[in-house]
């Protein structure tokens, strides 16, 4: 049997021992079939970048399709461009797996196909047929990535991680008369995104154990434990644990440094970070301020080119910052700057993004132009990682159903598929 890729199933061979010439499209993971079963933001943000690594996913939906095939923001048409944006370059087919069989014919994809096949990624714990333990029986090597809301087998989505992680306590503005702040959710759903990169890191690593010694394995990633361990790793856990810190929200600064919103004569707005000595000093340079600097660190006993004392007196030097930036306009503070080494940028909204004709997105090569069905011409984001010297190139989301006939007659060759499983539409005229 050829595999999804049109290459033989007897696998790619060893690897080549010269490298690519740059400028060569690089798809380290062509020839790797996975299926996916999922929704929402993790599990297809995992497949979306094996997809754009090379893989051929194949994503399972039910008749109709996914929940999240209208979920917002959404085109004129009424189509969902978040859909789109997670499963661009995939396939797509539609099984009705509540259906007699119909889980049965999932796993049948996810176990043939020799060493192309044998993997799945999904957020779904409904079926049995679909477990590592029933797949594993009919397929050693079989690669199972799941995704949980908690360990102990629990729910959670991302909005659920936040509130449980300590992060909407501490963000937002502070309330004026020292009272605790009110919590403030982050809007980008950050667990799932690291989750979803956490998922196909996971695979490869399995996928590169398999290729060693033949072996499968189950992975699992919980939500809850991504938001928890990656706070546990910034030391925010620490901080409270050991010192006995109850942190409160900031606004706009930054918790150690030096940063903070500005905003110029002619209603600018810019964000400034100091890190360095060197961006400290680049910035008095500019500001005129060394002598009045100085005079407040001696008041306080502090060292600015100390970045936890900038911190502490942040309040005296923003009270010299804030009038210099306020009394001259965005082009002189903005030219100014670009001669300096201290780290600055101005706000943009969605719409200053995409404006003069996405001028932005045009001029950065990880964009290109796909012509989505139901969308028509739009500008996505290919991987935003370069390899061999090229990006992935961005292709459409597909339907609902639009590769069933094409990849069970690829996947499973002439044995007809379980009637009831099929939605009518589906099946071949």
């Amino acid at each position: 049997m050829t595999s999804v890729n049109g290459r033989s199933d007897a696998g790619p061979g060893p690897p080549s021992t010269s490298s690519p010439p740059v400028g060569t499209p690089s798809r380290p993971l062509e020839g790797l079939r996975v299926i996916e079963l999922s929704s929402y933001v993790a599990a297809p943000l995992c497949g979306l970048t094996l997809a754009q690594l090379g893989a051929d996913v194949i994503r399972v939906e039910p008749p109709g399709g996914t929940n999240d095939r209208s979920r917002w923001p959404l085109a004129e048409s009424g189509q969902s461009l978040y859909w789109d944006g997670l499963n661009l370059g995939k396939r797509a087919i539609e099984v009705n797996l509540d259906s007699p069989g119909g889980a049965e014919l999932v796993a049948d994809l996810v176990c043939a196909g020799g060493p192309a096949g044998g993997v799945l990624v999904t957020n779904s714990t409904r079926y049995p047929a679909l477990s590592y333990e029933a797949l594993a029986t009919r397929r050693p090597d079989v690669i199972h990535v799941q995704l949980l809301g908690r360990r102990n087998g629990g729910t959670s989505v991302d909005y659920l991680a936040q509130v449980g992680s300590g992060m909407p306590l501490i963000t937002g503005h502070p309330d004026p008369d020292g009272r605790p702040g009110e919590p403030v959710n982050q809007v980008l759903p950050a667990w799932d995104v690291a989750a979803g990169l956490y998922l196909a890191t996971g695979l490869v690593a399995a996928e590169r154990h398999r290729v060693v010694t033949g072996e499968g394995q189950s992975i699992r990633v919980a939500l809850d434990d991504v938001a928890l361990s990656t706070l546990s790793t910034l030391g925010y856990y620490a901080e409270a644990h050991l010192n006995g810190v109850e942190r409160a929200p900031i606004g706009n600064e930054v918790y150690g440094s030096l940063g903070r919103d500005l905003t110029t004569a002619d209603g600018a707005r810019l964000y400034l970070l100091v890190l360095t000595p060197r961006h400290w000093n680049d910035l008095l340079d500019l500001t005129g301020l060394h002598a009045r600097m100085a005079e407040i660190e001696r008041e306080v006993g502090g060292d600015f080119a100390s970045e936890s004392d900038r911190f502490a007196h942040r309040r005296r030097i923003f009270a010299l910052l804030d009038p210099w930036f306020a009394d001259r306009s965005w082009d002189e503070v903005s030219s100014g700057l670009a001669r300096t080494k201290v780290l600055w940028a101005p706000y943009r909204s969605f719409r200053d993004v995409v404006a003069h004709d996405a001028k932005t997105l045009r001029d950065d090569p990880m964009f290109h132009e796909v012509d989505q069905p139901g969308v028509g011409p739009t500008l996505r984001a290919g991987m935003p990682l370069t390899m061999a010297g090229r990006d992935a190139v961005p292709t459409p989301a597909p339907a609902v159903g639009q590769h069933t006939h094409e990849v069970l007659t690829e996947v499973l060759g002439d044995r007809p598929a379980q009637p009831a499983s099929l939605p009518e539409p589906s099946r071949p005229a």
